[in-house]
């Protein structure tokens, strides 16, 4: 199977849009995993989950996801953050306040985990250093976990055996080979982008190929 592996949509639909069309020409996908903001700072919080619900898919919550239906407080976003969230609110119906309301903050799919920000702290926690993956090993049981938040993809890697973490960045169609060691990946940002790259980011999982594949 193919999986097609998003976070941090912010409520950007044509991003959202742009990301599908393209995974489809590079191949398509069965099944959308999501690591949560799908709503925040962007115009459409409505059509993006829609959009999200017209797809096999399992997500899981973010903290804007949350913090849009009042579900977690605001006091530690920054003015704008907090602003986006009350207008995302106005936007939404009820329908949509209920799915994200009912958004698990962590997820198991096979030998992934699936959470936005780490599984220490699955809404807050930033991981972006080997430093911060050193703290996050105990927290989940599979060989590999899926992180959201920071808005920049990357891989990181940790050999038992040598007891030594390291940080790989992927370039656009960069592959990873899954091997027997345990990891932490980010697909980046769909919605906004904070790695110096303007463009939509996100991964494709074959798990056939076992291989993760940087777009």
């Amino acid at each position: 199977m193919r999986h097609a592996i998003l976070a941090d949509i912010h409520s950007n639909l044509e991003a959202f849009k742009a990301v599908l069309v393209d995974a489809e020409i590079r191949g398509g996908f069965d099944q959308i995993w999501c690591l949560g903001d799908i709503v925040g700072y962007g115009p459409d919080p409505c059509e993006c989950i829609e959009l999200l619900r017209q797809h096999d898919h399992v997500c899981v919550a973010g903290n804007n996801d949350w913090a849009s239906i009042g579900k977690v407080d605001t006091y530690d976003f920054n003015p704008e953050a907090a602003i986006a969230c009350r207008s995302t609110f106005g936007r939404l119906g009820s329908d949509e306040i209920d799915y994200l309301s009912n958004l698990p903050k962590v997820l198991t799919q096979n030998d992934f985990t699936l959470v936005h920000g780490s599984p220490r702290d699955p809404l807050w926690e930033y991981v972006m250093s080997t430093t911060m993956v050193r703290l996050n090993l105990n927290h989940f049981d599979t060989m590999y976990c899926l992180i959201g938040h920071s808005h920049v993809p990357q891989v990181y890697a940790y050999d038992k055996n040598a007891d030594e973490c390291r940080s790989h960045a992927l370039s656009d169609g960069g592959t990873f080979n899954l091997i027997k060691q345990r990891f932490m990946i980010n697909p980046g940002s769909v919605g906004q982008p904070r790695d110096g790259n303007p463009k939509a980011s996100y991964m494709i999982y074959d798990s056939d190929e076992h291989t993760i594949t940087h777009f």
